[in-house]
């Protein structure tokens, strides 16, 4: 389960494009932030994605990625000509195909790699798409076979893209959108692919041309349903509606940290049996199995876009912090994190934290709250200020605003360990992470 959003430069205070994602994986299917370079490749080329091999692009863009650690594509990422994109794990009625093809996080990637403009980025999508095809697992700890839908922005203009199989829909976006999970294509695209409706027809899901709409023909009915995707878009639109005109960076941070909208001052990750969140906390048992491992949200400047990512979990329990494609990763992020506990990389480090707060949510998240806010502005209003700045400037804002996270991070951990908290979570909710943490080697003794 993930969230993608976008709010387009005419809806947006700067009239700059901006565009957010949070990536909803497994709990310890940690997330890796990588940048690469432009490169040029000799004709007949290969690229190995995470299954399959295809043909190399000529050239292929600097992208900044942030990615499951041991899929090749991505699940969000960005590129030097401010071409942004999220995938979204769609479950249709035409049946995920289980071999092994292109992951929709591949075909991410590809299309970061090798387009110019978000339409370029539908273009490469759908072209791949059908020639070779969507499968194979997507599970980290558990399998899982899906269909994907994207989000596609640049600085001038953005696109929906939702798939089923082969088949597609993709339509302009005007104003703001968001996706979550749900084919959200009715009667109304730009653009499809040939059998779209033929195929719908075909197989009886819905009776005429003239009565077909996308969604109703080809949505699932229980993950759809059962996943709160709808729910997750209304309150994502909500909040996109509210903040059109006049959105920021900020107001983006924010609807990445939705909970619920009713949410009571003692609102715990660890209440209730179901309701999945924005800001995703997985709980005991089959119910929710995910996280939000990682979020993203880029300011999509002209010449020069600008990524604020967290690179750890929740982001009600992370610091975004400003990133440049052309500014390297500082060496305080560490190497490349795996699914096995390791305290010097980034994310792993502040799992420490992370997993600390949820033992007792409600009292502890207030250790850190006020102090994240009036740190994170700073980092933000500095970095905005600094897009037409040199390199060398830009890459010491960078380091600083890694090393300045990870330095609060350590004072809110001595603080929650000087203060045990008063109650504990539910007994079912110890029991669950006490599984993730064994299965990732996580020492019970980093947790306070």
């Amino acid at each position: 389960m993930c969230d993608t959003l976008v709010m387009t430069r005419t809806a947006t205070a700067a009239g700059v494009t901006l565009f957010a994602k949070n990536s909803d994986r497994d709990p310890n299917e940690a997330h890796h932030l990588l940048l690469l370079p432009t490169a040029d490749h000799p004709p007949g080329s290969r690229v190995h994605c995470t299954y399959i091999e295809i043909e190399q692009a000529p050239h292929t863009h600097a992208v900044a990625l942030a990615k499951p650690f041991w899929i090749w594509g991505a699940e969000m990422g960005v590129n030097e000509h401010g071409v942004a994109i999220g995938n979204e794990a769609l479950f249709t009625r035409a049946p995920a195909d289980k071999t092994p093809r292109l992951l929709g996080m591949d075909l991410l990637r590809l299309a970061l790699e090798r387009a110019e403009t978000a339409r370029e980025a539908v273009e490469v999508i759908t072209t791949l798409l059908e020639r070779y095809g969507q499968g194979g697992n997507c599970g980290f700890a558990h399998p899982l076979y899906y269909q994907n839908s994207f989000l596609i922005a640049d600085p001038d203009d953005a696109w929906v893209l939702e798939t089923a199989d082969r088949h597609w829909a993709a339509r302009r976006v005007r104003g703001h959108y968001a996706i979550s999970n749900a084919i959200t294509l009715g009667k109304q695209w730009d653009m499809a692919s040939p059998d779209l409706v033929t195929h719908a027809v075909k197989q009886g899901w819905c009776k005429s041309a003239a009565e077909f709409d996308f969604a109703q023909a080809y949505s699932d009915f229980l993950y759809t349903r059962f996943s709160d995707a709808r729910k997750r878009c209304a309150a994502t639109m909500t909040a996109l509606q509210t903040s059109s005109g006049r959105a920021t960076p900020e107001s983006m941070l924010a609807a990445l940290r939705l909970h619920t909208a009713d949410a009571a001052p003692d609102w715990s990750p660890a209440h209730g049996l179901t309701g999945a969140t924005v800001c995703m906390h997985a709980s005991y048992g089959p119910v929710r199995r995910s996280q939000t491992t990682g979020s993203l949200v880029a300011y999509l400047h002209p010449q020069r876009p600008l990524l604020f990512v967290t690179g750890t979990a929740a982001p009600c329990t992370s610091i975004f912090k400003p990133l440049w494609l052309d500014t390297p990763l500082p060496e305080s992020a560490g190497p490349a994190p795996t699914g096995v506990y390791d305290p010097h990389t980034l994310f792993w480090r502040h799992e420490r934290l992370h997993r600390s707060l949820l033992r007792d949510y409600p009292q502890r998240i207030t250790v850190i709250q006020e102090e994240r806010a009036l740190l994170e502005q700073e980092l933000l209003e500095e970095a905005l200020a600094a897009c037409d700045a040199p390199l060398e400037d830009r890459r010491r804002i960078v380091a600083e605003g890694f090393s300045r996270a990870l330095a609060a991070e350590e004072r809110w951990l001595t603080r929650i360990a000087a203060a045990p908290p008063n109650r504990r979570q539910s007994f079912w909710h110890e029991r669950a992470w006490a599984g993730f943490n064994r299965a990732a080697g996580v020492p019970t003794d980093v947790l306070v």
